[in-house]
């Protein structure tokens, strides 16, 4: 007889696994589509994607007549992966990928329930730009890092991006004009 193994209390499809940068407090990945998210799943892992959840945004250059020049705030979070690991706070990014995903979906959440973009940006946001509330003043194209010159362009003024990955880290981007 094989050993006996004990009985995963998660639905199919999750992994369970403990965050080091929030020392005792876990998340759960998405065995099919390495999602994560902080919240305790109840029902089978989806083995596609959530459209509204893409990682990628695919913005159409078709879409709208293009501005010289954009201003944007942003929210960067950097993680083990990210080109340069020191913040401008003096801390080391040690976190993984997806738990600054699981951070940024965190901030999202509290900007689309009320909280101000700037007043999250200063206080954990790890570009420098946190000191002006993220606010990167104006810049036109190949000033910045493609898909985040993408993102802010394709952006409508007072409009807010999902996650946009870039070699800095994570990022939420409002365009503010």
């Amino acid at each position: 007889l094989p050993p006996a193994t004990a009985k995963s209390d998660l639905p199919v499809g999750w992994k369970k696994q403990q965050s080091s940068s929030r020392p005792g407090k876990f998340y759960y990945i998405n065995i099919y589509t390495q999602e994560s998210q902080w919240d305790k799943p109840t029902e089978p892992a989806p083995k596609k994607r959530a459209k509204e959840d893409e990682a990628e945004p695919s913005f159409s250059k078709k879409a709208r007549a293009s501005p010289k020049e954009v201003r944007v705030r942003h929210l960067l979070v950097k993680h083990s992966g990210s080109r340069k690991l020191q913040t401008w706070r003096g801390t080391v990014a040690t976190r993984s990928k997806e738990e600054a995903k699981l951070m940024l979906r965190d901030y999202i959440k509290q900007i689309e329930g009320g909280k101000l973009f700037a007043d999250l940006a200063e206080k954990y946001s790890d570009c420098s730009s946190a000191k002006r509330g993220g606010d990167l003043g104006l810049f036109g194209r190949g000033k910045m890092q493609k898909p985040f010159e993408e993102a802010s362009f394709a952006l409508k003024v007072d409009e807010m991006s999902g996650i946009v990955d870039t070699d800095s880290g994570v990022h939420v981007i409002l365009r503010i004009g």
